[in-house]
């Protein structure tokens, strides 16, 4: 099953030691022998170093541009990112696992002349500490879901589960019927390419909009709380999506096995956390109230946030899945007030991380319509953008009885794919079944869904709420400061 699941948050798991690096380094000799380990770490620790000074640099930049002209600053982070990556200025590169770069970015360059270690070198320990970057964004997206989580509301998210629900489901058959039976006929694709197609369009970035909802002050809305439950549940649909098209694209036949694990899983693992997370909670109070040293709620607090993430990942569900409980579970307990407000700097460290990563990763080279290959991605890219947005917009409409919810909101909300469809995309390229063309549609879908939906989210939520004098002045009355927070 591990080689048919390849859920976003486990693809760095094999993470390099040492070494495993040893092969690459043939300049360190101590009596003879190679002395890989002792010169690998101090150069690993400086590619890291450098790679979160420019990071953090592109984060604020790009936050504060967007800030100043009403835009929610983790969409510039994001732009920070694409400028920083492999679609600009290449400072922050992610190669496929055992690939070496034929020409070094300029911080390998920049970290090879420096050090003095040389530019092959550099090279050879690049792949290393990228992947070490990587796996601080993870845990960025897995710190900002369970900060996502303490801030919502639990009675709340059952109250709406209904709606979530109905959200989740539109939101991933519409869009991926539509999509796939698109291809076959429009296009005359095969089927596993369109089958693969369409599922990358089911896939919802959970990360990006609860950021702006909460930028937005939106999170705690009925609308947010019914944009945050159906994401949750469009996450849990799109890795069974992804199991199954994964396995498709392997086997040629779907294994049924494998979808009835998936769903029992999830509804397990959900369920089963928050009753006993509720039924805890008090002796986790109880705990935290004994303890006399520094950070005794806040680490005890990330033992249940790392514990719940592992037994997640081990079945393979995702990370934030459990943290996103996690924060669910701790959130109704006496001390959620507290560790929201502990929480908040550990979040300002990690989570910008995530998005810059998000955006370095993106090649918005296949925009480019002056090279002939990209012209046929970009035909297939305008279709299903089209159906990437539509296929969202109306899971909000598919609420019923409340007049006076944005139903517009709830389905921008859904648009963004961000990491989520590139996770599709890379699983879709890594197994074959995708052509380069509609491999570049896909990603051009996701660039476009990823930066559209921030700005979209802001304008419909602000014409709706013109007319609440009350909500107005809440905001209104928001330092900067507590936005940006």
């Amino acid at each position: 099953m591990a080689d048919v699941l390849i859920p976003s948050m486990t693809t760095v798991a094999g993470l390099f030691s040492l070494t495993d690096v040893a092969p690459l380094l043939p300049f360190a000799e101590v009596g003879g022998e190679a002395n890989v380990g002792a010169e690998a770490a101090p150069l690993i620790l400086a590619g890291v170093l450098l790679s979160l000074m420019v990071i953090y640099l592109a984060s604020k930049v790009g936050g504060e541009l967007c800030a100043r002209i009403n835009l929610p600053p983790v969409l510039g982070e994001l732009v920070g990112g694409v400028a920083v990556g492999v679609s600009a200025l290449h400072l922050l590169m992610f190669p496929e696992a055992g690939a070496v770069e034929a020409a070094p970015s300029v911080l390998v360059s920049f970290l090879g002349t420096t050090t003095g270690a040389g530019t092959e070198t550099a090279i050879a320990v690049s792949q290393t500490y990228s992947e070490v970057i990587s796996v601080l964004a993870e845990l960025g997206v897995v710190v900002l879901l369970f900060e996502i989580g303490l801030e919502s509301d639990l009675q709340e998210l059952i109250r709406v589960g209904p709606q979530a629900a109905i959200v989740a489901v539109v939101g991933v058959v519409a869009p991926f019927v539509t999509g796939t039976l698109g291809l076959i006929y429009l296009f005359h694709m095969t089927a596993i390419p369109a089958i693969f197609a369409g599922a990358a369009l089911t896939a919802t970035s959970i990360g990006i909009t609860a950021k702006v909802l909460a930028e937005l002050q939106q999170l705690s809305s009925e609308e947010g709380q019914i944009i945050i439950g159906a994401a949750v549940l469009d996450d849990v649909l799109g890795i069974i999506v992804l199991a199954v098209v994964a396995s498709l694209a392997k086997t040629g036949e779907v294994e049924i096995s494998n979808i009835v694990y998936l769903v029992i899983s999830s509804v397990v693992f959900l369920v089963g956390s928050i009753v006993l997370g509720r039924f805890f909670s008090p002796y986790f109070v109880a705990l935290v109230d004994k303890l006399q040293t520094r950070g005794d709620l806040l680490l005890s607090s990330l033992i249940v946030v790392f514990f719940l993430s592992y037994i997640a990942t081990a079945i393979h569900l995702e990370a934030i899945l459990g943290a996103f409980t996690a924060g669910l579970v701790l959130a109704e307990t006496d001390k959620h007030k507290e560790l929201e407000e502990q929480v908040i700097p550990l979040a300002d460290m990690f989570v910008p991380i995530f998005f810059v990563c998000v955006g370095a990763k993106t090649d918005v080279s296949v925009l480019n319509p002056l090279v002939p290959e990209n012209r046929e991605g970009l035909v297939i890219a305008a279709f299903l953008i089209i159906v990437a947005i539509i296929g969202k917009v109306i899971t909000g409409f598919t609420i019923l009885g409340q007049p006076e919810i944005n139903r517009l909101a709830i389905g921008v909300g859904m648009i963004p794919r961000g990491e989520v469809g590139l996770v599709f995309a890379g699983v879709g390229s890594a197994s074959g079944a995708l052509s380069r063309p509609l491999e570049a549609a896909i990603i051009v879908m996701v660039i476009l869904t990823t930066f559209v939906a921030p700005p979209m989210l802001r304008v419909v939520f602000q014409s709706s709420n013109s007319g609440e004098p009350a909500l107005s002045a809440e905001v209104a009355s928001a330092t900067a400061e507590d936005i940006e927070t």
